[in-house]
């Protein structure tokens, strides 16, 4: 089955095999992120068997990427103003900015999901978390940390270690659950947003710690 994501704005159709989402219910969950949780959402591209929908052959980033075509859904916006915004990128994945209320501590999912754990044992204020279906697990955590991330591992000692950890900042996308990402599957919560943990999520100094512990002695 096809998808159109801005066809009247003169993006063909590109016959991807990807399950597309009801508008209906792609507003709704727009609508939450901007209405309930503050945040900003922009149209995405899809893909599906290494296709990108934006039709470049050499896509960098298949359906992991802002169409450029395409309007920001700003912070605030209601369920009418998503579904209108919606209307007109059928099938867009749902990206938010990093960056503005957040930036995102990237690690390889079995390790992110041990140092959950252990934070959440050890009573650490914890953000929201995703799961990605390429093996990534994203904590949300106070904007700014992209710009920190050297001085603070340097600080714990742990600048000079091999970790699979890096910070996306101003500028980077992530992909909002219950999107697919890059065609391989849905983005998925492992602790979703809440009232306070959406407008004012951790420092990432009171989470890097345990991080990058558990990443160091999760080395092949």
């Amino acid at each position: 089955m096809g998808f159109t994501i801005g066809g009247t704005r003169g993006i063909s159709q590109i016959r991807v095999g990807s399950r597309r989402r009801g508008r209906a219910t792609e507003a709704t969950a727009v609508a939450e992120y901007t209405g309930l949780w503050g945040w900003a959402v922009v149209p995405g591209a899809r893909a599906a068997s290494g296709k990108c929908s934006c039709g470049r052959a050499q896509c960098e980033s298949p359906g992991a990427h802002p169409l450029g075509f395409a309007l920001e859904v700003p912070a605030g916006a209601t369920l009418d103003e998503a579904g209108k915004a919606w209307a007109d990128v059928p099938g867009a994945s749902l990206l938010l900015p990093v960056g503005r209320s957040f930036d995102v501590l990237d690690v390889a999912a079995p390790a992110g999901r041990r140092a959950l754990v252990r934070m959440e044992r050890m009573g650490l204020p914890l953000g929201p978390v995703t799961v990605t279906p390429d093996g990534r697990c994203q904590f949300f955590v106070a904007p700014g940390a992209a710009a920190e991330l050297p001085r603070l591992l340097y600080r714990m000692g742990w600048d000079d270690a091999d970790l699979d950890l890096r910070c996306l900042g101003p500028g980077d996308h992530v992909t909002a659950p219950p999107s697919d990402h890059g065609g391989l599957g849905p983005v998925r919560w492992l602790r979703p947003p809440s009232l306070d943990t959406a407008a004012s999520p951790p420092e990432a100094r009171l989470l890097l710690g345990t991080l990058a512990y558990i990443c160091h002695r999760s080395r092949p």
